[in-house]
């Protein structure tokens, strides 16, 4: 069968691709697995990759990467070359830390010497999303690379271009990409030592039962409907272009974006107001336009889907749309519900409450399926208060939920489980070895 990607923005067709064969799969998992088998030796090898190779080849074709992945799925350019560069980074951050993460550890016992080895699995099966086309794939391949392991990477099919030049730019046989769909998908992960999926809870779900059936170790980075919540000492005015900024990056489409807003009630007005005047401000249009933030959602479907969630909004409370509905484009929307509102709204749409306690504020900021990253905006102190009764894997005071290289990003509940990112991340895909020695039995 054939893959088509297109121009969310104009609809236009980009390319066209075939999709591999089972047999074609099995050959890709295969010549990874043996190419492997020496790059899991040589921690020296792996670090001058990163460092030598990796890093200037994506720093050669930022421009022509970045144009690519914001044609096939409709973010801006200049958020794309944002993304490039944050995946750079990466790369900086695992080749200065991989010796102390993957060092041997020892541990005191009655042995002459005990300790724990990290040694790679082998090779790590990756089924990346299509809103973060190059930093949802390489957050789980570099770390899981470094520690010595082979990646094959399927990709959502609207970036298979992208997902291509990924692995053009890679330049090695330690990464491969697939191009399936559904059940053969699926069915690739026997052929793995582990897999890494981003992407919708259903699918998770899937991936995990068939990870489990195999007996493959499973990371997942699943949806996330978490709470910005603007106490009464908030600096309302920062708060709220730190709101707008959260809310419509990359178009709305993140599992991280600030997506429900819970708001104190003595202040909930003056919020409402200013982050209505900063949606007000922002730039529609084409994602190629350097002078765009918001441009067309993935796919007419994923605006359609999204389209259909303000309408039940809208059954629930007051919507408020700041501009034009135009082909994938769908404008900032404010949506004031008096109800529980538990669906991910994957697009420009914040959902705001109000809260009068903070016995309220937790009950509210856990009435969703999904725990996968919170922030409090006010005074540190006061939000403190909150945090232990926050149930989301990660929680940020006076900043947006983001992923750094030197942190664990991950969830809990229906937003996954496992790590990326940070030491925790690097040794995700490593079989943690213990080793005890003695002179004598």
């Amino acid at each position: 069968m054939t893959v088509r990607t297109v121009n969310p923005y104009s609809g236009k067709k980009l390319a066209e691709f075939e999709e591999d064969s089972p047999e074609q799969i099995r050959v890709k998992f295969n010549s990874v697995s043996e190419a492997q088998k020496d790059w899991g030796k040589d921690l020296d090898e792996r670090i001058n990759y990163m460092k030598k190779s990796l890093k200037p080849s994506l720093e050669r074709n930022l421009e022509e990467l970045a144009k690519l992945m914001s044609s096939e799925m409709g973010k801006s350019v200049t958020q794309s070359r944002a993304e490039i560069k944050k995946t750079i980074t990466l790369i900086d951050y695992a080749v200065e830390n991989a010796r102390k993460f993957l060092e041997e550890e020892p541990v005191r016992t009655e042995a002459d010497r005990s300790y724990v080895r990290f040694e790679p699995l082998g090779t790590v099966f990756l089924i990346m999303p299509w809103n973060y086309p190059l930093w949802q794939a390489m957050r789980a391949a570099i770390p899981a690379m470094t520690a010595g392991n082979g990646i094959v990477l399927k990709h959502a099919s609207i970036v298979t271009g992208t997902a291509r030049k990924i692995e053009e730019i890679a330049g090695t046989e330690l990464f491969r990409t697939i191009v399936a769909k559904g059940s053969s998908a699926l069915d690739a992960i026997k052929y793995s030592d582990g897999v890494s999926f981003t992407g919708s809870t259903g699918a998770g779900s899937q991936i995990a039962q068939e990870a489990g059936k195999n007996l493959k170790k499973a990371v997942l980075e699943l949806g996330g409907s978490d709470p910005f919540i603007v106490l009464k000492s908030a600096d309302i005015e920062k708060t709220a272009k730190n709101a707008a900024f959260g809310r419509l990056q990359n178009n709305g489409q993140s599992c991280i974006a600030s997506k429900r807003f819970l708001i104190h009630e003595d202040v909930f007005d003056q919020f409402y107001d200013a982050m209505h005047e900063e949606f007000s401000r922002v730039k529609v249009g084409d994602q190629l336009s350097d002078s765009t933030f918001l441009g067309p959602l993935s796919s007419a479907e994923q605006a359609e889907t999204v389209r259909k969630q303000i309408r039940e909004l809208s059954a629930i409370g007051k919507v408020d749309e700041i501009g034009k509905h135009d082909g994938a484009i769908v404008p900032p929307t404010l949506a004031l519900i008096r109800e529980k509102y538990t669906e991910e709204v994957f697009g420009p749409v914040a959902i705001l409450k109000k809260f009068k306690t903070e016995d309220e504020c937790i009950r509210i900021a856990n009435e969703t399926p999904f725990g996968l990253g919170s922030s409090i905006w006010g005074d540190p102190e006061e939000a403190a208060k909150l945090i232990p009764g926050i149930k989301a894997g990660m929680v940020f005071v006076n900043h947006i939920v983001a992923s750094d290289p030197r942190l664990p990003f991950g969830g809990v509940k229906k937003s996954g489980y496992g790590r990326e990112l940070s030491r925790y991340g690097m040794l995700e895909f490593t079989n943690v070895k213990t080793v005890w020695s003695q002179k004598n039995p």
